[in-house]
């Protein structure tokens, strides 16, 4: 099939999709002549794609047209849509013209209309690429199964949880310490990847922002600035803490509004509180015992002022000691 969509915040999953696609279907020979790597927000390279899509490829292998950061199922402009449902039925089977997003495609759009129709009718594929929140354990666990499936590895069942906790939802440093976790084992020997050896690879590195996020909840703001200057000498992004930490946050924020207005179904609590498993509500509920909602709403007020902060410029480390501090 000629024309593949690929969305979601996965991106090194994604990228990884991507690779196989371009490795499958190009010859090496001809990569030169037939590979064009296109990007949606630079002006005039959308159409290009449509019009490179539309050319069958040189010598031999097949010709694949990328266009990251696709405008087709998002934000689509008129005019470009139009040209982009008159080019639907002009690619050629020996081209494929593959779509990255990392946004979800709008379903109202009629381009997204146009394509899905052609996904149903086995003449386009769609794969989302979605990261797991950073509180559903469950959905973790799952990245880390299928990233290791996607490298041809094999992990026991204890090294699983260990690289859950030392990493969350982190994916491509997932897929990094994946690839060095498998070329030690191969040195030892060994045909699966231990936990033991997460824990002495990873460095100990277990801490992440949800344990930051409970020590804020515990009032311990010193203790949630020696976790979060672990997290960031880690590389971890400041800005990505920050999402994470709210997220967290409004996340007690609904359980505690929703209790205090008499609610008590977990699965309404769940959705309303953008937590895909239910059980974390049983959790969450006993965590959250003794709080108020005027407590996380003070720190989310706190985390905006961090986020100000880093956005004008301030090192991470004092941004978030004068907002979480001061």
């Amino acid at each position: 099939m000629p024309i593949h969509l690929l969305w979601g915040d996965d991106s090194a999953a994604r990228d990884r999709a991507v690779a196989t696609l371009i490795e499958e279907a190009i010859d090496p020979n001809w990569s030169s002549i037939n590979l064009s790597r296109l990007d949606g927000n630079e002006a005039g390279q959308a159409q290009q794609a449509l019009e490179e899509a539309r050319t069958p490829p040189f010598g031999a292998g097949m010709r694949v047209v990328l266009l990251q950061r696709s405008p087709f199922c998002n934000a689509c402009p008129s005019e470009l849509a139009d040209r982009f449902e008159a080019a639907l039925e002009l690619i050629p089977d020996s081209t494929q013209l593959v779509l990255t997003n990392p946004a979800k495609p709008d379903g109202r759009l009629r381009t997204t209309k146009a394509l899905q129709k052609r996904v149903k009718q086995g003449l386009a594929s769609e794969q989302k690429f979605q990261l797991p929140a950073i509180w559903d354990g469950a959905g973790q666990r799952q990245l880390v199964e299928r990233t290791a499936a996607d490298l041809n590895l094999s992990m026991e069942a204890e090294a699983v949880s260990a690289l859950v906790d030392a990493i969350g939802n982190d994916s491509a440093r997932l897929s990094m310490e994946l690839q060095k976790l498998a070329l030690h084992a191969e040195s030892h020997g060994h045909e699966r990847i231990s936990a033991e050896a997460v824990h002495t690879l990873t460095e100990g590195q277990a801490t992440n922002a949800l344990a930051v996020g409970d020590a804020l909840l515990e009032g311990d703001a010193g203790g949630a600035i020696g976790l979060l200057d672990a997290l960031i000498d880690a590389g971890e992004p400041a800005l990505r803490i920050v999402a994470t930490l709210t997220g967290q946050i409004r996340g007690w924020l609904w359980v505690l509004l929703l209790e205090q207005q008499g609610e008590r179904d977990v699965a309404v609590i769940a959705k309303a509180a953008g937590i895909g498993n239910p059980k974390r509500i049983y959790v969450m509920r006993k965590q959250l015992q003794g709080r108020s909602s005027q407590r996380c709403l003070s720190l989310l007020g706190r985390l905006l002022n961090v986020e100000a902060a880093l956005k004008r410029g301030a090192q991470p480390g004092d941004a978030f000691r004068d907002g979480l501090l001061g």
